[in-house]
């Protein structure tokens, strides 16, 4: 036996020795260090979020299944941050209940985006609708250069 952890993991199912490039059992060398974060407080640690940006705003959507408005959090900091916050609670366990999987996340998520000088921080919107908050930060308006047109003599 080896001494060097194997980087793809030691799941070897029914004798199979081959390479299975799309398998997730994958060896994790911090396995064993104490953790700063507990399951409990570190829910949806990565929440998803696309932002994209319009000619007249900043947009922000994050996947946010299960949550109700009241368990998140939409502020700015600094006039420059946007901070999206909440809290997934975890569900009540009945004495009589089996769980056979749980895989959903429960705690504490934060999420930052340190935003351009050309927004109006004061007139952002946040909607939450079927699990997607949808955080809209309209851009300052830029005011055309006026051009002028020289006419050349000669």
């Amino acid at each position: 036996m080896s001494m060097i952890p194997s980087f793809f993991g030691n799941n070897r199912r029914a004798g199979n020795s081959f390479f299975d490039p799309f398998s997730l059992d994958v060896w994790d060398p911090f396995k064993d260090f104490p953790s700063s974060t507990s399951p409990e407080s570190s829910a949806i640690v990565n929440a998803r979020v696309d932002w994209r940006e319009t000619p007249e705003a900043h947009v922000f959507k994050a996947d946010l299944p299960g949550l109700k408005k009241e368990e998140v959090k939409v502020e700015v900091e600094d006039d420059s941050v946007l901070k999206i916050s909440g809290q997934r609670h975890v569900e009540k366990e009945e004495k009589s209940d089996t769980w056979h999987r749980v895989e959903r996340s429960s705690g504490q998520f934060t999420r930052k985006f340190r935003l351009p000088e050309n927004v109006r921080m004061d007139q952002v919107k946040a909607a939450l609708e079927n699990g997607v908050l949808t955080v809209t930060v309209p851009k300052v308006e830029t005011k055309k250069a006026d051009v002028k047109s020289i006419q050349i003599s000669g």
